[in-house]
């Protein structure tokens, strides 16, 4: 492991996380230099702890997520990502709503001051794009892939997804957002996202020199 860190990578988890990307983003993003930070909304308490989706009955790993998302700024981050599996349905959750009003949950409303921050590199895995599908303005025209289950939740919200014959794209970049289509190419993707934040702390180095 690196000895002084790089930064910091936010990743936005909640209960029903993906155990292959949980258990990759720990090995390695630290081997890079980059601390892992989990974020989540807490409702209240000082730490939750989450698990992630039982297979065979197991559920294998635990997280417990003691930084609450309404106290960070996404320029705390060298990169944000949504974990995949179906963590971030379940933060998509308002306990009030009105009729013509936009989703409220406190992770949507992160992740509107996230996408606009240009520097700071945004991802998700599989089923991930849930999040962004709550508020159609984070997906509008924007080119993406996804897991197939939920290809009509993303070209629905306005999301262009991008297709390899017929199949989805295992991994498309798109400005500031990296999306990856499965758990499968979690590797792909993290060496992508690494890639995108290195280039832009270049190009930063480039402007400022």
């Amino acid at each position: 492991m690196t000895s002084e860190s790089k930064g910091k990578i936010g990743v936005i988890i909640e209960e029903h996380f993906d155990a292959t990307e949980y258990r990759r983003f720990n090995e390695f993003f630290p081997e890079r230099g980059y601390e892992v930070e989990y974020i989540s909304h807490l409702w209240g308490n000082e730490s939750l702890k989450f698990g992630s989706n039982p297979e065979n009955d197991q559920i294998e790993f635990h997280v417990t997520v003691t930084k609450e998302i309404n106290d960070v700024e996404p320029s705390e981050y060298k990169g944000i990502i949504c974990i995949g599996a179906y963590a971030m349905d379940r933060l998509r959750y308002q306990v009030s709503v009105k009729k013509g009003q936009k989703n409220q949950a406190p992770a949507v409303a992160f992740l509107r001051k996230a996408i606009s921050e240009e520097n700071v590199k945004l991802g998700t895995i599989c089923h991930s794009l849930w999040l962004f599908c709550a508020d159609r303005d984070l997906l509008e025209g924007r080119k993406v892939t996804c897991a197939h289950n939920i290809i009509c939740d993303v070209e629905n919200a306005g999301g262009d997804v991008v297709y390899d014959g017929d199949v989805t794209a295992d991994l498309v970049i798109d400005g500031n957002l990296i999306t990856g289509k499965h758990p499968g190419v979690v590797d792909e993707f993290m060496e992508a996202f690494v890639a995108e934040i290195e280039k832009a702390e270049q190009k930063q180095t480039v402007a400022a020199g």
